[in-house]
């Protein structure tokens, strides 16, 4: 069993928790991920570190409530345990001196890029990170990749906050001012996407981590493979992050809207659960 010592809200139901897991906070780097489950009745969710403190033992989750296990993990408070939190799972981001790093986050993707953000400065480069989002509440962690980042830019759809549009506008500004080296991307599937094109275009190297439908995390179920490059791949064993010029995403799009229906069915009846009172006395 896992404790949750600290539970905070940073964003419209984006929750940081820290849990106890030493084993885990002392290997995992930047890039990896974990798989939760609640309970023996849970579904196997990964999440990406968002940061550790081995001296304490304790690993950082950032999630979203977006189905019925985010929504399930937000209901519990400091102090409660969770059944599973195996890891560190997936290959940690390749760390080097490249020159200019353009960083590229959206949404709750923002807690993701914020480790590897700061290793790629630790080693010595400039980084510029740009961040999106629908409106400037949405917007998370601001001081802390303002801490790790030379420049930090912002687009919204709405204009709230930075330049109204899109992160590729922003992007599209930055590589046409200044030579940039390796742009890493995390984040919505049609941001990454977009991403992608923009730089096969200008020739820049380009990392993505992809989130694809996983369950084992170990590479034995075959849920969340990938094409890439036209082989296939797990993103549990062979990525998460990949090569953003070789990744199919028209299948990954495909694959990840497979059980929609379903996520919602399974949503709607965990909330009947929480308000239905008829079993209590």
């Amino acid at each position: 069993m896992f404790k949750i010592v600290s539970k905070k809200e940073i964003g419209p139901k984006v929750r940081a928790y820290e849990i106890y897991a030493p084993e885990v906070a002392k290997s995992a780097r930047a890039g990896q991920f974990v798989i939760f489950r609640i309970d023996d009745k849970g579904e196997r969710v990964p999440l990406t570190v968002a940061g550790t403190n081995p001296q304490k033992g304790l690993v950082k989750i950032i999630f979203q409530e977006v189905g019925k296990s985010t929504m399930h993990l937000a209901s519990l408070c400091e102090g409660d345990y969770i059944k599973d939190f195996v890891g560190p799972l997936g290959h940690p981001t390749e760390i080097k001196k490249y020159g200019t790093v353009v960083a590229v986050a959206g949404g709750v993707g923002t807690a993701e890029v914020l480790p590897v953000i700061k290793e790629f400065k630790e080693v010595g480069n400039k980084i510029v990170t740009i961040v999106g989002a629908r409106c400037k509440d949405l917007i998370i962690l601001e001081d802390e990749l303002k801490r790790e980042s030379d420049l930090l830019l912002f687009a919204t759809n709405d204009g709230t906050r930075g330049v109204k549009g899109f992160v590729t506008d922003v992007l599209k500004d930055v590589v046409g001012k200044e030579k940039v080296d390796i742009v890493y991307a995390i984040g919505p599937v049609p941001m990454m996407k977009a991403v992608a094109e923009l730089t096969r275009a200008e020739h820049i190297k380009t990392l993505v981590s992809l989130n694809p439908i996983m369950l084992d995390g170990t590479g034995m179920c075959g849920a969340c493979r990938v094409s890439v490059g036209g082989m296939i791949k797990f993103a549990c064993v062979d990525g998460p992050e990949f090569d953003a010029h070789s990744v199919n995403w028209e299948e990954l799009v495909s694959r990840l809207e497979l059980f929609k229906s379903l996520e919602k069915i399974s949503v709607d009846k965990f909330k009947y659960n929480q308000e239905c009172k008829c079993h209590e006395k």
